[in-house]
């Protein structure tokens, strides 16, 4: 039986976003089967994990980018035994920082973006294209392939998950989920900082991380080929 990956993208993006990663573990890794999935349609924030718990299959692997890892953190550690092991890029524990967990986004700067996305959302997500690729080697190319593959959500879908970054803790999550962790992230990463590599290593010394130099938050587009190889070296390591 082959085994299977799910990837869920991040806020604002559609499945074309993971779209380069998809194609490089098809290539590393053919006997593996890739699913990617979008993020739920929903106003209600509180009901997104309910409707992934439902629509995503159990006895896979489960994979994201930023919220997309944060939320396949909490899948992880509700379905235990059946979730193969869990694998997040550029995603963090606590988006927004917190006395815990200061490793991340600043609370004002967080409540600011938050606040110009509700008054003006279109000139609020290209300002978050520019982010995601800020720190990578080609910002500019990188911001027109997100324009791309960005969602067409409506603003209200969009601010729930913007409500979920915001109020999501996965430290709970993810001590609670006992399978194999990799948590790549990115050392020029604009919107989760690089402490935060080193921040879970020591909160949480068993399980596996990595950082990868010269990338950004736009890290499965950017370095599809390195995110791959590293996620199908740790997914046959944890079978072998």
């Amino acid at each position: 039986m082959r085994d299977q990956l799910i990837l869920l993208p991040g806020w604002a993006f559609g499945p074309a976003a993971l779209q380069p990663l998809y194609d490089a573990l098809a290539d590393l890794a053919p006997d593996l089967e890739v699913v990617i999935e979008p993020l739920p349609e929903l106003v209600a924030k509180e009901a997104w994990l309910d409707e992934l718990d439902q629509r995503l299959p159990h006895g896979s692997w489960l994979a994201g980018w930023s919220l997309g890892g944060m939320l396949a953190s909490q899948l992880a550690a509700r379905r235990v035994d059946t979730c193969r092991g869990l694998i997040t890029i550029a995603s963090n524990p606590c988006f927004r920082a917190r006395p815990q967990w200061p490793e991340a986004m600043a609370p004002d700067i967080f409540d600011a973006f938050h606040e110009a996305f509700r008054l003006d959302p279109e000139e609020t997500l290209k300002r978050f294209r520019s982010l995601c690729g800020r720190g990578g080697y080609d910002p500019r190319t990188l911001a027109r392939q997100l324009q791309v593959s960005q969602s067409q959500l409506p603003a209200p879908v969009l601010d729930a998950g913007l409500q979920l970054l915001a109020e999501l803790d996965g430290r709970g999550a993810l001590h609670g989920y006992f399978g194999p962790q990799l948590h790549l992230f990115a050392a020029n990463d604009a919107l989760v900082p690089a402490a935060a590599c080193d921040a879970l290593r020591r909160w949480m010394p068993g399980i596996v991380t990595r950082l990868i130099p010269g990338a950004s938050h736009a890290l499965p587009l950017e370095r599809p080929d390195e995110v791959a190889a590293a996620m199908v070296a740790f997914i046959k390591g944890a079978a072998a």
